[in-house]
């Protein structure tokens, strides 16, 4: 079994690997919670991995179980050795066999950027698999400010002498977003996407999902993705935005309202990509989320 370290005063979860049908070991920590409701499944942005939801498992384990894997190529997750793999649809795929061997017919969705792609694959895919969601400063429509941002970075084999180095460039490569975290706030950010590697620290994911990314340059805009979102069909829906985002704007966000008959937005102030769901503002709202795949009320 993976050696995932269990954090001081939080909540234990069970450390797990399943192998996916291409020959992948691909990791994901299942926290425990009641089987009479929906799980929890976590789906992390393009560079990040299960870590980013300590916290978010920390505040909903026991009520819910909480799933979150790795994709592959990130954290305690396998590397493929075929790049050109590293795309939503194969983590979609990896999603619903992992899904199939724990034997879950529905969750509730919460996916982070990449993860939000995921989730309307899935639901494309397989619509009955969608109990609920949460899309996290993610939509059909990708501003094409925030891609360019993230390709100016993502695939670069950095390394960093000490975390606090770490800590100050991924401050910078978030534009500082949100403004109030402390130099503490990015060092725990930086732990979540980092390991140490020998006398360094280094990202905690394979350089070469970049390759696939940056090869769609901005082709990605041309692909339709509503009709993806649209799949989502009725199940109740978050919609998290970071007031200051640049991958989701607030008109694309008002449109996936409209267009959705039980989607609630919710903006979390000074936060740029991506809300970290920690936020009183985040916190409020999926606990209204998850309120509505209990009982079945309606946002409106």
């Amino acid at each position: 079994m993976p050696n995932d370290s269990q954090p001081a005063g939080g909540k234990p979860w069970q450390a797990s690997t399943f192998t996916s049908r291409d020959g992948l070991k691909l990791y994901y920590r299942d926290y425990a919670g009641p089987s009479d409701r929906p799980p929890i499944l976590c789906l992390s942005g393009l560079t990040r991995n299960s870590r980013d939801f300590e916290a978010f498992a920390d505040h909903y384990a026991g009520r819910f179980r909480v799933i979150a894997p790795d994709f592959r190529g990130r954290g305690m997750s396998e590397r493929d050795p075929q790049p050109a793999r590293y795309l939503p649809t194969t983590y979609a795929a990896d999603v619903l066999q992992l899904l199939d061997e724990i034997e879950i017919e529905r969750a509730i969705f919460v996916g982070t950027s990449l993860g939000g792609l995921v989730t309307m694959l899935i639901a494309a895919m397989q619509p009955q698999r969608i109990a609920a969601t949460v899309l996290n400063d993610v939509g059909p429509e990708l501003d094409q400010r925030g891609l360019d941002r993230i390709r100016s970075y993502v695939g670069k084999p950095v390394r960093f002498a000490d975390w606090d180095e770490a800590a100050d460039y991924i401050a910078g490569v978030n534009r500082g977003l949100p403004a109030s975290n402390s130099h503490a706030d990015w060092l725990r950010a930086a732990r979540r996407v980092g390991i140490e590697d020998g006398d360094g620290v280094v990202f905690d994911y394979d350089m070469a999902i970049s390759e696939p990314f940056n090869q769609r340059n901005d082709g990605a805009a041309t692909f339709d993705m509503w009709p993806l979102y649209r799949a989502l069909g009725r199940a109740p829906l978050l919609i998290l935005r970071g007031e200051l985002s640049d991958l989701l704007s607030a008109e694309t966000a008002q449109r996936m309202v409209a267009e959705h008959p039980d989607a609630e937005l919710a903006t979390v102030p000074g936060v740029g990509h991506a809300p970290e769901l920690n936020e009183p503002e985040a916190v409020a709202a999926i606990d209204r989320l998850l309120e509505r795949a209990v009982t079945g009320d309606s946002a409106g």
